[in-house]
């Protein structure tokens, strides 16, 4: 494994602190101290892939961490706050990512055997430690940065057996259920697509429950279950967030972006947005535009 490991590193280190495209369709890379505001987001469905370092995520109450050669899935888009850390070496943090489509599960599921599913007790997201086969595959995908010629053709190769090797493990009922219409994971992440794209709308948990054919009180115990947020804290979420990027945008003052997001008073999302980010609205972006500023260009 370590020979693996150690090209994935060698090939994975051209990448910069942010999502850092390598040419690859859904493929990601990031290194390095990646700041706090970046790693507050709505994170959508991925494979992802520790080389280097160490990273924590937090949905809701949950608090997981990946360690280098471990990989993470998340099967729906989950509102989270992250921290990544480099190695005790001190080496720095070192990612690779691939982004789920659905229809290329669906697609490589219909080819194979069809096993036993999740509960709808089950998380949408969680860790698992690296295979072998699995390195290899994500090496062989990443060598393509370096013939570009050959992506069209070798990619997609690459990507499904990606894709399978999580199939194999064991947390690729998170795969199945993501491209199976009436599993656990889908009927939730109807409902999750529908509160983000309308996440300004007032919250009616019994069209939500309807959505996933589900009683109301199933619903609620389904989708914490899944996100580790009730419906009401995942809208809530998705509103902060959103509004936390209007206000480093310089696009309205609190009270305009309070307004926009949803909210109907502007002292109620200046207390929740304090309780989540740590600082009031206006001393949060203020401090997130001056750090932007310090970047190197």
């Amino acid at each position: 494994m370590s020979i693996n490991l150690s090209e994935l590193r060698r090939l994975a280190a051209r990448a910069q602190n942010r999502p850092t495209m390598t040419g690859i369709p859904r493929v990601a890379m990031v290194q390095g101290e990646i700041p706090e505001h970046r790693l507050a987001a709505v994170y959508s469905p991925m494979i992802n892939l520790i080389l280097t370092g160490s990273k924590t995520m937090t949905v809701g109450e949950r608090t997981f961490r990946y360690d280098q050669a471990t990989y993470f899935v998340m099967s729906v888009d989950l509102p989270a706050v992250g921290a990544v850390h480099p190695s005790d070496e001190g080496a720095p943090y070192l990612a690779v990512s691939l982004t789920l489509e659905s229809a290329i599960v669906a697609n490589l599921l219909a080819d194979l055997p069809k096993p036993t599913g999740g509960g709808l007790y089950s998380s949408g997201f969680s860790v698992a430690p690296v295979t072998e086969e699995l390195l290899d595959a994500w090496v062989r995908m990443l060598r393509l940065m370096d013939r570009p010629n050959d992506v069209p053709a070798l990619a997609p190769a690459y990507e499904r057996e990606i894709l399978y090797r999580v199939l194999q493990g064991p947390l690729g009922w998170m795969l199945r259920d993501i491209a199976a219409p009436g599993a656990a994971l889908s009927r939730i992440g109807v409902t999750i697509r529908w509160i983000r794209e309308n996440f300004t709308t007032p919250l009616r948990v019994e069209a939500l429950a309807s959505m996933a054919a589900l009683s109301i009180s199933a619903f609620h115990r389904h989708f914490k279950a899944v996100t580790a947020l009730s419906p009401l804290q995942y809208q809530k979420r998705i509103r902060l967030l959103h509004a936390r990027s209007l206000l480093i945008a310089g696009e309205g003052n609190t009270t305009s972006v309070a307004f926009g997001v949803g909210y109907e008073s502007a002292t109620q999302f200046s207390r929740e947005y304090a309780r989540f980010f740590g600082l009031p609205p206006s001393k949060d972006s203020r401090r997130i535009v001056q750090a932007l500023q310090s970047e190197p260009a």
